[in-house]
């Protein structure tokens, strides 16, 4: 059993708190016997388009594989304006081929893998985000169990807050333990 969570983090240095999300939900669905890899967006040099492969020096093509590998695959995104960041949407760009592909009839390489959403923000967001994803996590093949989705909105989200990366996850395993876990089952369970 493997997970791979696409990680949209702005951030290339620094705390993230959805990366530290990432970490904590990580290590619940290892736990529970799937392998997890974070896959952090913003270190890779993903090309814009709507292709598989973009050209030299795309890492898409590499991602992709990571992802087509995958049993669970788990976007992770901070709220942006009430919106998934820019490195999901990318994500969800160069996915299109795939959708190309399933509207000619040849099928999803994703089809039958379990699809989660983790999302970190100080506002409102999560039910647009989370119905933004689930539908398109629909339209390429991949199913989306109940209680996939595990969201954490927190004042000490907020972009002028600094909290220690301690301190982010003493609240998330205190307060996201069971959801975490649920979600973990659920999203095993669906590819079992």
């Amino acid at each position: 059993m493997k997970t791979t969570i696409l990680l949209g983090t702005l951030k290339k240095e620094g705390l993230s708190n959805t990366e530290t999300l990432s970490e904590f939900f990580a290590s619940i669905i290892r736990k529970h016997g799937s392998e997890c890899e974070i896959v952090k967006l913003v270190d890779r040099n993903i090309l814009p388009g709507t292709y598989t492969d973009m050209g030299p020096g795309d890492d898409w093509p590499a991602v992709l594989s990571k992802i087509t590998s995958s049993d669970i695959i788990i976007f992770a995104t901070p709220i942006w304006w009430g919106n998934h960041c820019s490195q999901i949407q990318q994500i969800i760009e160069r996915l299109d081929q795939i959708h190309d592909d399933i509207l000619a009839g040849k099928g999803s390489a994703l089809d039958g893998k379990a699809g989660g959403i983790l999302i970190t923000g100080d506002s409102d967001g999560v039910q647009h985000i989370t119905g933004n994803i689930t539908n398109f996590f629909g339209a390429i093949g991949i199913k989306s169990p109940p209680y996939a989705a595990l969201s954490v909105i927190s004042d000490q989200h907020q972009k002028q807050a600094r909290p220690t990366r301690e301190q982010l996850m003493e609240e998330y395993e205190k307060q996201y333990t069971e959801t975490a876990e649920k979600m973990a089952k659920q999203l095993i369970g669906s590819v079992m």
